[in-house]
């Protein structure tokens, strides 16, 4: 399987988007599209997936080739439950048995056996009964838990109302699905936008391991680094094409456009060399026929274009912020309820005068509720002083609602600007893509994304000195993103950061405050010093962190102990003898699952890699390609039968 872009040409009125691109997406690719806000990536993305149509040039999709994309933004469906909705993602499966009928009358009739193309239809018919036996197997609802789970869901979640939920929320529907149908290509645009840090870490996780080729457009730096094996920068209507990862891409394009400028530089030279020689011998009749040599000569020259480069050294600061108390946030059993949901209780913590710190965890946990109570937007239980003379300037996604619509975007940060600052008012706005006749639009007629942008670049002006930001990047690119991270770093006040960008938080935080059932727990260090010690990395780490499990194991607990406090010491050991003889009974059990399930691991991996040496050595079986495919499903079900059996192994060896 491969997808071939050819000659791909792209025109939006007079600009021309893509000119004349071709590259080739093989089957395991795992590619990184990069480029400048507007290079044209999304549209990429919507061209492959067939959703819209190129000015000229093809996508040649190979016959039975699926593709899944998942797009910025999305009709959503509201009539079902989140498990309801995500089974839908197996309702292809009559689809793709007409096509492996298809395809098998196809094969019994074609004599090209030593051809590339009878190959290829075997190959395709290997993929689709391996797709179709895994889709149909008991292993199909194991399959939808632990891609629910992983995105953050719980188990209590997945018979509530998809309506109920969130767009974000709905959005990791979505996602589910389509990771659940397992399709040759994955395009994903902004993948990340709605997923916190356990989640990101899951999806990372599910696309090295289970995904096909993948196609993805990111600005969170460290997922497109840990996912990516390949990337295509977007440049000027052309692509530049690395088979690396984004990291290495940056320093090998630094090389590209050094070696650029060399070349350009040196061309000006000799066409200026060139003209000059012309000039000074045009009317010399001696020279003549020097002078007409020259001039073919630097008629027939290809110019050389030097690749778009902000060249800019933007340093934006912050304006000195006001001195504050020496602790401008004491919690002291700071608590939160709505209804009988109890999102955080007992929170306890103090920050200091210039820390940086970060709130991690799920959605849901109440990073966004706490910084709410901060700025006493809602009531809470317990203790939350606020320091003397701190001044909060607070980010928040509604921010970008309270604009005024009838001001320019220039005007609205030239209101807000003090000091030296107003002098780079129109350098600011290039930096955070409001450059030229942007800077001049009205508010009222910006995306959503773009009053966002604006409204931190507003709240960055402001003479603060606590800033809160929740979810400050969500649509900042790289470039932006660094920009302010570098200006966060410098600034001399207070900062809590509510984010999921790892590479963003690095180096910026030196301390993290997890939410996660119903506590807040500090943690000193950096973001990548904190997921170390949670190990939130493995995947069964976090496919055994089951917040609904963990809370009736809680109350269960609580109630043995109250039944406890009333019998007498002997009677207490009696039941704990007889509970530990109970659980270690279950963990042998669990035990001997584990044990069994490698067994049938082990078993099936060397039963392929007999029917591998048997094709490869030239078998003229004629089932030899359907015992392979069956085998292999065999083995995708067992490893699912393993990994499950070992969380709930691991889960009742932790608690005992």
């Amino acid at each position: 399987m491969s997808i071939s872009i050819n000659s791909l040409k792209v025109e939006f009125s007079a600009k021309c988007l893509f000119d004349n691109i071709s590259y080739i997406i093989n089957r395991k690719d795992k590619i990184a599209l990069v480029g400048k806000n507007g290079a044209g990536k999304s549209t990429m993305l919507k061209i492959i997936a067939g959703i819209q149509k190129p000015t000229s040039g093809s996508v040649s999709v190979p016959r039975n080739t699926t593709i899944g994309y998942l797009p910025q933004h999305m009709t959503l469906n509201d009539t079902s439950t989140v498990i309801d909705e995500v089974r839908t993602a197996f309702s292809h499966i009559r689809e793709m048995h007409e096509s492996l009928d298809h395809m098998t009358a196809e094969l019994s009739e074609r004599t090209d056996y030593e051809s590339r193309e009878y190959q290829e239809l075997i190959e395709a018919m290997t993929a689709m009964s391996d797709r179709i036996a895994m889709e149909e197997s008991d292993n199909c609802e194991a399959e939808m838990e632990k891609t629910l789970l992983g995105l953050g869901f719980t188990r209590d979640d997945f018979n509530r109302p998809t309506a109920e939920f969130s767009g974000g929320w709905r959005m990791r529907i979505e996602l589910a699905k389509l990771l659940l149908t397992r399709p040759d290509v994955l395009l994903l645009d902004e993948p990340t936008n709605h997923l916190d840090i356990e989640s990101i870490q899951w999806l990372e996780n599910f696309l090295i391991t289970k995904a096909n080729a993948v196609v993805l457009v990111s600005h969170d730096r460290a997922f497109i680094d840990n996912v990516t094996n390949r990337t295509i920068e977007i440049s000027l209507g052309k692509i530049y094409d690395y088979s690396v990862n984004y990291t290495k891409y940056v320093a090998l394009r630094a090389e590209r456009l050094e070696q650029q400028m060399r070349a350009y530089q040196n061309q000006q030279k000799m066409i200026k060399d060139t003209e000059d020689f012309i000039e000074r011998f045009r009317y010399k009749a001696t020279k003549s026929v020097q002078v007409q040599s020259r001039i073919k000569q630097l008629a027939k020259i290809e110019r050389l274009e030097v690749d778009e480069v902000d060249t800019s050294h933007l340093n934006l600061k912050f304006p000195p912020a006001p001195r504050s108390g020496d602790y401008p946030v004491i919690a002291d059993n700071l608590g939160k309820a709505y209804g009988e949901h109890q999102v955080f209780d007992h929170a306890t913590f103090t920050i200091k005068r210039g820390e940086k710190v970060a709130f991690v965890g799920k959605n849901g946990e109440g990073k966004s509720t706490l910084v709410k109570c901060i700025m006493n937007e809602i009531p809470y239980t317990g203790s939350l002083k606020i320091g003397h003379n701190v001044k909060i300037g607070y980010f928040a996604q509604n921010q970008a609602q309270l604009l005024d619509g009838e001001i320019t975007v220039f005007d609205t940060i030239d209101r807000v600007a003090v000091g030296d600052i107003r002098t780079k008012i129109r350098d600011i706005l290039g930096a955070f893509m409001f450059g030229g006749e942007a800077s001049d639009k009205k508010v009222k007629v910006l995306s959503g994304g773009e009053k966002t942008r604006l409204a931190m670049i507003r709240l960055l002006l402001e003479p603060v000195n606590l800033l809160i930001l929740d979810e400050p990047t969500n649509h900042l690119d790289m470039k932006t993103k660094d920009i302010l991270k570098e200006a966060i770093k410098e600034f001399d006040g207070t900062v809590i950061v509510v984010s999921h960008d790892r590479e963003f938080l690095d180096g910026l935080v030196e301390k993290v405050y997890e939410f996660g059932g119903g506590q807040v727990r500090e943690c000193l260090g950096g973001i990548y010093e904190f997921l170390e010690k949670k190990k939130l990395a493995s995947l069964a780490e976090l496919e055994r962190s089951v917040p609904a499990a963990r809370n009736e194991t809680t109350t269960k607990n609580a109630t043995t102990k109250n039944a406890a406090d009333a019998v007498s010491p002997r009677e207490q050991r009696k039941l704990s003898y007889a509970e530990q003889r109970e659980r270690e009974k279950f963990i042998r059990k669990a035990r001997k699952k584990v044990e069994e399930a490698e067994a049938e691991v082990n078993r099936l991996e060397h039963e392929i890699a007999e029917i591998e040496e048997q094709i490869s050595s030239g078998s003229t079986q004629s089932d030899i390609y359907e015992r392979h495919a069956e085998t292999t499903r065999q083995l995708e079900n067992a490893m699912s039968v393993w990994e499950l059996a070992t969380i709930e192994y691991e889960d009742l060896e932790r608690t005992n």
